[in-house]
């Protein structure tokens, strides 16, 4: 295993806790250029919405690419520059993109691990924590579960600092060393 990069932040938390607005926000006291790196795809009238109020909060301090399957590529491309921050929203809803779309979930996610460890400028990742409730009752939600429990684990083993995010509140896992 890797150690751990002093670059990359992680920040998991579950559905509406906060933990978008509080990566924004470690991301906006770095200095620009600052990227968010989308994964979300506009399928319904739902996530337009959640898009767009993501999009209203973020104004004109960020330059957005949207990249829905090819994340590693992304990252690997993105944070090149010791100057650059780059904010990734979020490493589930690309999980739900890879299976979607008949993806190795365990090759794109090695991908991705492979590619945090390349990371030369700041990297923040959002994430949901999905393995806190009930056990899900078809094999395509455990699988989902899975999937993300075994990343999360992987990207917060290369990662300085991880914070969960409840309530709104910054719950620190594996704090920054100063």
């Amino acid at each position: 295993m890797s150690a751990a990069n002093p670059t990359i932040t992680l920040v998991l938390g579950g559905a509406r806790s906060g933990k978008s607005t509080y990566a924004e926000s470690l991301a906006l006291s770095r200095p620009p250029p600052r990227i968010y790196l989308a994964t979300a795809g506009s399928r319904d009238d739902e996530m337009a919405r959640r898009i767009h109020e993501h999009r209203l909060r973020r104004a004109d301090h960020w330059t957005t690419v949207e990249e829905p399957l090819l994340l590693p590529e992304a990252v690997r491309r993105l944070t090149g520059s010791p100057e650059a921050t780059v904010l990734v929203d979020c490493l589930t809803l690309w999980l739900s993109n890879l299976m979607e779309a008949g993806h190795s979930v365990e090759a794109a996610s090695a991908d991705l691990v492979s590619a945090c460890d390349a990371v030369q400028g700041r990297l923040i990742l959002v994430t949901n924590e999905v393995g806190l409730g009930i056990v899900p009752d078809n094999a395509l939600a455990r699988a989902f579960r899975d999937h993300a429990g075994r990343l999360n684990q992987a990207v917060a083993a290369r990662a300085e600092r991880v914070v969960f995010v409840a309530a709104g509140l910054a719950l620190p896992l594996k704090p920054l060393k100063e």
